[in-house]
């Protein structure tokens, strides 16, 4: 009787372990933030208007899971502006990330439900066939792509709360 409970006991605490812990990170000195399952190490460049940009990407579980941030170095008051720049930005980026296909661009999102936000989010495949989703998100001060892929079927409902999990840093 007393290997039962003791089993049960290993049984549980293993699960646990395998669990995933979601966290709150700093993107660099951005003054923005991000939840994730992974820690990752930003490197800073600045784009050819001299914007500020944030990248970097980590693994759990056979998941990469990847950030840029861009602080604008002009701000954009009309955020459908915004967005189009957003759009213009992950349109570079399908190819210097080698992606070949993608589903198209879906249009319409909020972050948090801030109607001062846009959002997109598109399913890509690149030249090694690993499947990707992004989420690209702007208040016309950031832009914030997310960004997740691997070669297996990525588990919906993780990815999500990643994707959706950028925050923009307080207004100064």
């Amino acid at each position: 009787m007393k290997t039962i409970p003791i089993l049960l006991i290993i049984l549980l605490a293993g699960s646990v372990t395998k669990a995933q812990v979601l966290r709150k990170y700093s993107i660099s000195n951005s003054g923005c933030t991000y939840y994730n399952y992974c820690d990752i190490d930003f490197e800073i460049e600045y784009s050819e208007d001299s914007s500020k940009v944030y990248k970097g990407a980590c693994q759990k579980d056979g998941i990469t899971y990847g950030v840029i941030c861009v602080e604008l170095v002009f701000g954009i008051q009309d955020l459908s502006k915004a967005e189009e720049l957003m759009i213009t930005y992950s349109d570079y980026l399908k190819t210097t990330l080698n992606i070949k296909k993608a589903v198209g661009y879906g249009k319409g999102h909020r972050l948090n439900k801030d109607e001062n936000t846009r959002g997109i989010l598109d399913y890509w495949e690149d030249g090694d066939k690993d499947k990707w989703k992004i989420k690209c998100w702007t208040n016309g001060r950031y832009i914030g792509f997310m960004y997740v892929y691997s070669s297996k079927t990525l588990p919906e409902p993780a990815v999500d709360v990643f994707l959706d999990g950028f925050r923009f840093a307080e207004a100064k």
